[in-house]
């Protein structure tokens, strides 16, 4: 019997050992025709088995980097994709520099600084004036977020003109729906108590229902068992 710790290291678990006995049998193959339709059946057998990989882009290329992972790149066959090497493969990527730059606007975020910017440049007067319109909607609606409560369009305005020097004023009055936290309070409990009416009229409902189907069982049972006496 053949046990595991005499085996030879698995190189992918999720393809099994059969899979890696046929990659082994395909290398000790000579023919160099045979070797590469033996190598592009065994491409097809390992899409069977991870029916997931489908849903991947490429998924085709994934597999013959797979395939050469399991032979340990030693093998040679032709692949429709650039063969991977032991050490492109292995090599770990470039680390992503973390961007280093503070907003001058922290509670609005970077993203509508970069939007501002863009306003301040625009000649287009129309476009210019939605971009302040879109601008105070979404300072509204931050404030909102974090201070639960309605916020003055005056306020928004001041703010706005000392973030831009006065250069954008928006015209239209934006709406954004907030409630209070009182208000939401008081909302939840609404929809508790509306709850229990309801499971409490429902389990009124069946209570009377089985009174009165016992009433009626109660009185047939009697007359079933009601006989006349004789005289």
């Amino acid at each position: 019997m053949e046990y595991n710790t005499t085996r030879n290291h698995l190189a992918m678990r999720e393809y099994g050992r059969h899979v890696q006995k046929m990659v082994e049998h395909i290398q000790a193959i000579e023919d160099p025709e045979r070797r590469q339709r033996n190598a592009e059946a065994v491409i097809e057998l390992m899409g069977f088995l991870n029916p997931h990989l489908k849903n991947v882009e490429d998924f085709k290329h994934k597999l013959w980097d797979h395939l050469f992972l399991i032979s340990d790149f030693s093998l040679q066959v032709d692949s429709p994709y650039p063969i991977p090497t032991k050490e492109t493969y292995k090599a770990k990527p470039q680390p992503i520099p973390y961007p280093k730059r503070s907003s001058r606007f922290s509670h609005l975020g970077k993203n509508l600084e970069d939007v501002i910017d863009k306003a301040l440049v625009e000649q287009d007067p129309e476009k210019k004036q939605g971009f302040a319109n879109a601008i105070a909607y979404y300072m509204k609606l931050a404030y909102n977020n974090w201070h639960k409560e309605v916020v003055h369009d005056d306020a928004i305005q001041s703010e706005l003109n000392s973030i831009t020097n006065g250069q954008l004023e928006f015209t239209n009055t934006p709406y954004v729906k907030a409630y209070s936290m009182k208000q939401d309070l008081a909302l939840s409990k609404n929809n508790n108590f509306g709850k229990r009416n309801k499971f409490q009229q429902q389990r009124n409902n069946n209570n009377n229902n089985n009174n009165n189907g016992n009433r009626r069982n109660g009185n047939g049972n009697n007359n079933s068992n009601f006989k006349k006496k004789r005289f």
